[in-house]
């Protein structure tokens, strides 16, 4: 639920890669022994960001119909990542993260930061149980540890069934607070990147006057409600709203844009600024359909919030069940995003700074698409396998700001492609 605001971020990174990882919800025996899924994913980008993720998720359910569900995610980042400056027709020098050292970008290549790895473990908890007649409630947690970002948060929800259990009214709620202490600590909003040789005496100084703390925090308040009905005995639809809250450290500390002068040419790397807070709304509804040939999982999403960001997400997947057990699940994801008021690729020299701004392409506008196939067997016992292959693509777009002197010949919205390549094992 939360995306934080940092370097190559994993969660957004493996948010269209991992949402069915595992191929949905565990469903348990009853005879309160355990059941497992284990998933391995591989995302990578073409010449920049790779993201490797294992999960292991158990579930367990009493005699009473109280359930257990425990999950170990673990995930690994490597790679580079656009720092937020733009292209230019000579090579750039940067400044690392850290202060310590710089890294050179050919002309006409977009700034990529090759200098991080980072390994995040997570840890996620749910207990549910009927609470009387027509009532069941659900209450867990999650903690997230990475390098230099932390984060926790507990949540619970209540739903209740009517007109004999074909329609489940549910509420939720849940809260986080997260902290990160980035290497080399806070910039200061638009502070100049001071770049230079990291070993003079004056050096160290002069970075360490752009920093303004070691660490700083956020926190989310999240509000979920939902309806779930059951049409016919083919069909069930759900219907959702969403209510998010975020205050606090929003900007993403790793990111510069690039102050260029009348011709274009760059003059400064400035850090980024975003607002303190955040509110999103977003609707949600899904339905179910069992064809006499397969099972059609159809979903469309809507959000906007006071970023000015709106948008849509259309989900489809199709399986097709064969009479030997095996299934195969074509699947595909389009996504497209307006971009946030304060976005901008670039900053010019003769105007004069604005209150927030940020180049990260992230909150820019953008469309992607996700297109792959699903392949599932028996393996006997009731253990499955099944491996999911598919293909990214991301397309970046202006939102309006023209392209002023060298910025005209180069690439200032670069396209991505990446590949998706997961298994899964459950016992």
């Amino acid at each position: 639920m939360q995306l934080k605001q940092t370097k190559p971020n994993l969660k957004a990174l493996l948010t269209t890669a991992s949402c069915a990882l595992l191929g949905g919800t565990v469903q348990a025996e009853t005879d309160e022994s355990w059941q497992f899924d284990t998933a391995i994913m591989q995302y990578a980008e073409v010449d920049r960001v790779m993201a490797t993720e294992a999960i292991i998720a158990g579930q367990k359910t009493f005699s009473n119909d109280q359930v257990l569900n425990l999950k170990l995610t673990i995930d690994a980042l490597t790679g580079a990542s656009p720092n937020g400056a733009t292209a230019q027709p000579t090579p750039q020098t940067f400044t690392r993260p850290s202060g310590n050292g710089q890294y050179v970008v050919d002309a006409g290549e977009t700034p990529l930061d090759d200098t991080f790895k980072d390994t995040r473990v997570q840890l996620t908890g749910q207990w549910t149980q009927p609470l009387w007649q027509d009532y069941t409630v659900s209450a867990g947690g999650n903690f997230s540890k990475e390098y230099d970002y932390m984060s926790a948060s507990i949540n619970g929800n209540i739903a209740k069934d009517f007109n004999k259990k074909n329609t489940t009214l549910s509420m939720g709620m849940a809260y986080a607070y997260d902290v990160i202490e980035p290497e080399g600590g806070i910039p200061k909003p638009f502070a100049a990147m001071v770049i230079g040789d990291s070993d003079d005496p004056s050096f160290e100084g002069e970075f360490n006057s752009t920093r303004i703390s070691s660490d700083d925090s956020k926190s989310t308040i999240d509000l979920l409600f939902g309806i779930t009905q059951v049409i016919n005995r083919q069909m069930i639809v759900q219907l959702n709203y969403s209510y998010s809250t975020v205050s606090g450290y929003l900007t993403d500390p790793f990111k510069v844009l690039s102050l260029v002068n009348e011709n274009g040419e760059a003059q400064e790397y400035l850090y980024e600024h975003r607002p303190d807070e955040r509110t999103k709304h977003a609707f949600f509804g899904q339905t179910k359909y069992h064809f006499d040939s397969g099972i059609l999982d159809a979903s469309y999403r809507f959000m906007t919030d006071d970023w000015k960001i709106d948008s849509h997400t259309i989900d489809v997947r199709y399986l097709i069940p064969f009479e030997n057990g095996h299934y195969i699940e074509p699947h595909i994801r389009l996504y497209t995003q307006s971009a946030a008021e304060f976005y901008q690729p670039f900053l010019e020299q003769a105007n004069s700074l604005p209150e927030y701004a940020s180049a990260d392409y992230r909150i820019g506008e953008l469309d992607t698409y996700t297109v792959g196939i699903k392949y599932g067997m028996p393996m006997g016992n009731g253990n499955k396998l099944a491996f999911r292959l598919e293909y990214y693509h991301q397309t970046p777009k202006s939102n309006g700001t023209q392209a002023i002197g060298a910025l005209k010949d180069v690439e200032l919205y670069e396209q991505v492609d990446a590949i998706i390549a997961q298994v899964t094992y459950s016992f």
